[in-house]
């Protein structure tokens, strides 16, 4: 906890040419709107509101950057998935994050937050393919809205569609209400930055398509 809960909002980036200098290790988080994200983010941060959040999907229209002390950052990407924007909007969200994820030296990992109840959406599994060649973390939120059984369901669903996915993510089921899997996210976290190198490094050249309905 020591290293989260040294949490600072560094800077919202809208252009990449904005982007601060990879210098520290980055841990993203992506997700659909309006899927708890930003919710997921605070819970493991310790605070409230660090992480705006928002029953209005497609509120998050940057990416946000969060200093850990002088350790690592954390990165809050845009929502994607969201309809009720312009396409060009969409097509800004995308050239954005895709360019980030693409070209990010100091990228370590990228945790994909999917609702428990409806997890591996098309856009979902559009985007796990998008990130071939990451360490990624499959974190399904809201599982409090599940009973044990169903928690159990889903997660085994999940792990075993993410058996086919290059890499073999992990899944873990998480909620920001009953703050259940917020130590095991921080122990998975840690031993991503503990590591400090970044997974551009260890896979060969990533070839990125453009992501319908970012």
């Amino acid at each position: 906890m020591r290293l989260f809960s040294q949490a600072q909002f560094l800077r919202a980036v809208g252009h990449s040419r904005d982007l601060p200098p990879p210098e520290l290790p980055e841990i993203a988080f992506a997700g659909r709107s309006n899927v708890g994200k930003s919710s997921a983010i605070n819970a493991l941060l310790g605070r409230r509101s660090l992480a705006r959040t928002s029953k209005t999907p497609g509120r998050t229209q940057t990416i946000n950057f969060y200093r850990l002390g002088e350790f690592a950052h954390l990165v809050d990407l845009p929502g994607y998935g969201f309809a009720r924007v312009s396409k060009a909007l969409r097509a800004q969200w995308g050239e954005l994050v895709g360019g980030y994820l693409r070209s990010r030296a100091s990228l370590v990992g990228v945790v994909v937050v999917m609702d428990a109840r409806h997890p591996l959406t098309p856009l979902d599994q559009q985007l796990l393919g998008w990130l071939e060649g990451h360490r990624i973390l499959v974190l399904l939120s809201k599982s409090d809205k599940l009973s044990r059984s169903e928690q159990a369901s889903a997660l085994a669903h999940v792990q075993r569609s993410l058996g086919a996915v290059p890499g073999a993510p992990q899944a873990m089921l998480f909620s920001s209400e009953t703050r259940h899997g917020v130590d095991p996210l921080r122990g998975l976290l840690e031993a991503w930055l503990s590591e400090s190198k970044p997974a551009s490094e260890q896979a060969a050249e990533i070839k990125m398509p453009p992501v319908k309905g970012m």
